[in-house]
């Protein structure tokens, strides 16, 4: 198994490497993936090195994962190649993933077209305007099992985000969930 999370420069950082590290940390291969290039900048001015750059061996990943913040979800967005690799993997009927600002890149696309979906609150205006035939819903983590999309809303739900995604590709969460307290956040808040 293998998951890839693409990253563009103005990403939010948080949501870009929580999958990354969540993913090594169960011992999946996770590739940061650069849109046109190694080298990124987040958001946050966090400087991001990737392991390779998009091609067409997105198409071999079980999961394809976006993090948002509004710079890297324009440019996943305005990207005419990545629309064309996501569209085929969804057609193939393969596991993608976006969270907060992301998803107005599946709307772009047509990847939310009559499926169930999250974002950040607000961004939701733009991907009801470009695909009004989505279902948004106020969840923290929203899986759409017939499109095979995973959407998240912000930063604070990255953990949840990453876990959603291991679990819809088959992997037992409970351990991870315990070394990294996450169990212990969710029975204290």
């Amino acid at each position: 198994m293998k998951v890839a999370v693409v990253l563009a420069n103005g990403c939010e950082e948080v949501e870009a490497l929580t999958p990354i590290d969540v993913f090594r940390r169960m011992g999946v291969q996770a590739d940061m993936v650069g849109l046109g290039s190694q080298d990124i900048m987040g958001a946050h001015q966090i400087a991001l090195h990737c392991d390779r750059v998009v091609d067409d061996q997105l198409l071999d990943y079980d999961c394809v994962i976006f993090p948002g913040g509004m710079g890297g979800a324009h440019a996943f967005r305005d990207n005419d190649q990545l629309m064309d690799l996501m569209q085929k993997r969804q057609a193939n009927g393969q596991w993608n993933a976006a969270m907060c600002a992301a998803p107005i890149a599946f709307a772009r696309y047509g990847l939310l077209d009559n499926h169930d979906y999250t974002c950040f609150p607000g961004i939701d205006e733009e991907t009801k305007r470009v695909a009004p035939t989505g279902h948004f819903k106020e969840s923290i983590t929203v899986v759409d099992h017939n499109g095979h999309i995973v959407t998240s809303r912000g930063p604070a739900t990255a953990l949840a985000y990453a876990f959603q995604i291991a679990e819809v590709l088959g992997l037992d969460t409970k351990e991870i969930k315990h070394q990294m307290l996450y169990d212990y956040l969710k029975d204290n808040i």
